[in-house]
């Protein structure tokens, strides 16, 4: 697929089929993109925990909120959660600072787990003391972003921004609709 197909193809993916397992090596393959990407000054400050245990998975679960404007929903059911995680941190031996490392390196994540057919989602809303304790998170491991990953069972639909109406919504058949700003909405000047 061209890079703008992968691109319109790497959604927020929330429900999973379970049942598919993520191997250990496609997360090792994963991670080795984020590591090829670009890092602020080159420090490389960041770690990361793989998890594809269906043990784990359950143990990372309850640490993360997933869909902040779906007020009704809690997240996804049994048999829809993803089947593996990359738990995303910053080393803070090397640095204090992660400035926008992590997103590079998520978004490099995501658009090589859609290019492997896989689906994903970025969270960033975590209880981080659980987490840290459930998974015994040194604390010299400041604790960034959790990638959920899997075999995605939904449907995502793009569509143009009405208003400024900007949240996510579902509609009766649990299509997933995600309204974008038009190009140019974006654009402010050229020449």
């Amino acid at each position: 697929m061209d890079f703008e197909d992968l691109v319109f193809k790497t959604r927020s993916y929330r429900r999973f089929d379970e049942e598919f397992r993520v191997n250990t090596e496609t997360l090792r393959q994963l991670v080795n993109l984020a590591r090829l990407s670009p890092s602020a000054a080159n420090r490389q400050p960041l770690k990361y925990i793989l998890c594809n245990s269906r043990k784990k998975c359950d143990l990372i679960f309850p640490s993360l909120a997933w869909a902040g404007y779906l007020k009704e929903w809690g997240g996804p059911a049994k048999g829809e959660r993803p089947s593996a995680y990359i738990v995303i941190l910053g080393d803070t031996a090397i640095t204090g600072s992660f400035g926008v490392d992590s997103g590079i390196a998520a978004q490099t994540i995501m658009l090589g787990a859609t290019n492997l057919g896989l689906g994903g989602c970025m969270i960033a809303s975590i209880k981080k003391d659980k987490l840290r304790a459930d998974l015994n998170i040194p604390e010299k491991y400041e604790i960034l972003l959790v990638l959920a990953l899997g075999k995605p069972v939904e449907k995502v639909v793009i569509e143009d921004l009405k208003g400024e109406d900007f949240k996510y919504w579902r509609d009766d058949n649990q299509v997933h609709h995600v309204p974008k700003r038009s190009l140019d909405d974006l654009i402010i000047s050229f020449e």
